[in-house]
C-alpha cells in the first residue's frame, strides 16, 4: 500500500485540521466507480456491479434524491466541466431538468459570488488526463495536486460567498483506489437496496460494504479538528457510506418522499457533524495553500479509452455529445415538449435526434 504524506497534500491537510474527518466512510459496494457513484445519489446501482456501457448510455432507471429535492419544491444544479456523470441516472436527462447543468467555469463562482447557489450544489471534476488540460478527479494516475486545485477554488469560492455560513462542502471518493484496508469492510446485515442482485457468475446480493474512502466535510459550523467515527443509528449496524449523502439531504431538508432504497433508510446521516456549535465559526481560513506538482511525468492514464479512441478523441467526442445534447433538449424545451420527456440522440448525433416520454 502506499500513499502521499501530508506534506504532500497541502489543501487536504489544512481541511481536516480546520474541519472534519470521517474514519469510517465506506463505499457502498466491494466493487468500481460506477456503481458506487450510482449510490451517492440513488442508495442503490440497479443492479450494476461494473462499468457496462451500454446500460451507462442508455441510463438507469431509479428515481435519485435529485427527483426527491424536485418534488418537494427545492432546487438543484451540476456544475460539470467536461461530462456530467449524473446522466447516467437516466432521469436526470428529462426537459424538466435541463437547465439545472452549468459548465463549471462558466458559472459556479459567478453564482457562489452571487449568492444563488442551489440547494444540493453539485460539483463534477475532470475526467480526461489530456496534457493541456489534466484532469482534477483525483484518479490514478492524475496528478493529485490537480484535484487539490480543484478543492481550493470551489472552497475559496464558498468561503467568499454570502452563502458560506449556509454551507455544508463535502468531499468525498466512490472508492479509495485499491483493494488494502486494515479495517474490516461490514458484511453483517447490510441491507440489499432494492432486491436486485449482480449478474452472473457472482450474483452479488448488495449486501456487504466495500473499503473506506476518504471523506472530509467543511462548514463554519464544524468544530476545528473533528474526527467522525461511526453514526449513532437508524440501525444498530448502520454505517457511513455512500447512501449516507440522499438520507442525510433527506433529513436536513425535511423531505416528504420516501427513502429512495433500503440502504439510504439504513445509511447512518451525519446532520450532527455541523449540530455542536450555537454560532458559525469566524476563524475559517479565507484561502488554502497553494500546491505544486506532484506527477513528473505527462498525462498517460488511459492511452486509450477503447480500440478505436485514445483520451484526446473520447474527451473530444463526449464534450460535443454533451454540448450537442443539451442544445437539443432546450431547443425541443422552446417547441413546447412534455417537460417529462427526454431527448433521445440517435444515428448521427449532430443530425437526427426525436423524443420520448
Amino acid at each position: 500500500m502506499k500513499g502521499f504524506r501530508p506534506q504532500s497534500v497541502p489543501v487536504y491537510e489544512a481541511l481536516v485540521r480546520e474541519f472534519a474527518v470521517f474514519d469510517r466512510w465506506f463505499s457502498s459496494i466491494p466493487g468500481p466507480t460506477q456503481p458506487n457513484r450510482l449510490f451517492v445519489y440513488s442508495a442503490t446501482s440497479h443492479g450494476s456491479i461494473s462499468h457496462v456501457k451500454n446500460q451507462l448510455a442508455q441510463g438507469y432507471p431509479q428515481k435519485t434524491i435529485f427527483d426527491s429535492l424536485h418534488e418537494n419544491g427545492m432546487d438543484f444544479g451540476v456544475y460539470f466541466q467536461n461530462i456530467p456523470t449524473t446522466f447516467f441516472y437516466r432521469n436526470l436527462r428529462k426537459l424538466k431538468y435541463i437547465f439545472k447543468f452549468h459548465q463549471f467555469d462558466l458559472k459556479f463562482k459567478k453564482d457562489a459570488r452571487n449568492g444563488k447557489l442551489p440547494s444540493l450544489t453539485v460539483i463534477e471534476p475532470r475526467y480526461f488526463d489530456l496534457k493541456v488540460i489534466p484532469a482534477n478527479d483525483d484518479h490514478p494516475s492524475h496528478d493529485v495536486a490537480n484535484g487539490q486545485k480543484l478543492v481550493k477554488e470551489v472552497y475559496e469560492a464558498l468561503r467568499a460567498s454570502p452563502q458560506w455560513n449556509e454551507t455544508l462542502l463535502v468531499i468525498t471518493y466512490d472508492d479509495h483506489g485499491g483493494f488494502n484496508d486494515h479495517v474490516k469492510t461490514p458484511y453483517v446485515n447490510v441491507p440489499n437496496p432494492d432486491g436486485n442482485t449482480g449478474p452472473a457468475p457472482y450474483f452479488f446480493k448488495f449486501d456487504r460494504l466495500g473499503v473506506r474512502v476518504p471523506t472530509i466535510m467543511v462548514s463554519p459550523w464544524i468544530k476545528k479538528g473533528t474526527v467522525i467515527s461511526g453514526p449513532k443509528g437508524p440501525a444498530p449496524n448502520s454505517e457511513f457510506e455512500h447512501s449516507s449523502i440522499p438520507a442525510t439531504i433527506k433529513k436536513m431538508f425535511n423531505l416528504s418522499s420516501n427513502f429512495l432504497t433500503h440502504r439510504d433508510a439504513w445509511a447512518g446521516t451525519f446532520e450532527q457533524v455541523v449540530g455542536e456549535l450555537t454560532s458559525p465559526r469566524t476563524d475559517c481560513p479565507q484561502t488554502l495553500p497553494d500546491v505544486t506538482p506532484l506527477r513528473t511525468t505527462e498525462a498517460n492514464f488511459p492511452d486509450e479509452m477503447s480500440k478505436k479512441m485514445n483520451v484526446k478523441e473520447a474527451h473530444a467526442y463526449v464534450r460535443g455529445a454533451v454540448s450537442r445534447f443539451i442544445r437539443a433538449s432546450k431547443e425541443a424545451i422552446e417547441l413546447g415538449a412534455d417537460q417529462s420527456a427526454i431527448v433521445d440522440m440517435r444515428s448521427s448525433l449532430t443530425t437526427r435526434s426525436s423524443i420520448h416520454n
